[in-house]
């Protein structure tokens, strides 16, 4: 049986402000959205021009407090050819992003940038 990577699930605060980070800095699209009123929570699918994954922003109406992001779960990771440039623009843009870094013995090839609910996306020089 072959698995197929569908779509990683985040819970957001703030709908609007996720998603200009995730256009913004990643440039990501929204591929889909699901709104159930009933329920009180919306759902919107973003991936890029590649398409194929997603990553799914589960927003439920009036959160009363920031989601404990808890030990367990660490990132999410995309590659990008022009390592500097990216993080320069992420920068500029004011997000929190960290040095370049390397894995021992290894030349900097990626830094981690937080979105708005503190999430950690690794961002990686493609090969």
């Amino acid at each position: 049986m072959a698995v197929k990577m569908l779509h990683t699930c985040i819970r957001v605060m703030d709908l609007e402000k996720s998603l200009k980070f995730y256009k913004e800095a990643l440039g990501l699209i929204e591929t889909r959205r699901k709104d159930f009123p009933e329920h009180k929570f919306t759902l919107v699918y973003l991936s890029n021009e590649l398409g194929g994954y997603e990553v799914e922003l589960t927003y439920n109406y009036n959160p009363e407090k920031p989601y404990e992001l808890g030990n367990g779960f660490s990132h999410i990771a995309v590659g990008v050819d022009d390592l500097e440039a990216e993080r320069e623009k992420h920068e500029a843009l004011g997000y929190e992003v960290t040095p370049l870094k390397g894995l021992p013995g290894q030349k900097p090839g990626y830094y981690f940038v937080t979105d708005p609910d503190g999430y950690k996306v690794e961002v990686i020089r493609n090969k």
